[in-house]
């Protein structure tokens, strides 16, 4: 088998991009709560229950709610990433359920990042 090369990788990383965006599930955002142990000890459970009972109160359809293990910064939990369609994603740090509330109205609903909770705008990658 022959070596893999940059270029092979940005390929098959499209690819898969390709078949797994949003708007193929007919959704167009998705919120990802890290509840590692870490995260669930400074109060992501709290926070998810914000964001469901938001996503509930507006009648929302198309948002995909998923969860995931340690991201990695134990101490910046709770934590969660937004991806909205066509739009980098976005991790946001120390969250509670009145920022989750905020994130919802603001960047899952409208579109605008919520500055003040976000670590980062964008995917990582090894290249």
């Amino acid at each position: 088998m022959p070596r893999l090369t940059v270029d092979d990788l940005k390929k098959i990383k499209e690819q898969n991009r390709e078949k797994l965006a949003l708007k193929e599930g007919g959704s167009r955002a998705k919120v990802t709560v890290h509840m590692g142990t870490c995260g669930i000890a400074a109060g992501a459970k709290k926070v998810m229950d914000a964001l469901l009972d938001e996503i509930g109160k507006a009648g929302a359809k198309d948002i995909i709610v998923a969860t995931s293990g340690c991201a990695g910064l134990c101490s910046k939990e709770p934590m969660a990433t937004v991806e909205v369609l066509n739009a980098p994603p976005v991790k946001y740090v120390y969250l509670n359920e009145e920022k989750m509330r905020k994130i919802f109205a603001e960047h899952v609903q409208n579109g605008q990042v919520v500055g003040e909770c976000a670590l980062v705008v964008g995917s990582e990658t090894a290249y």
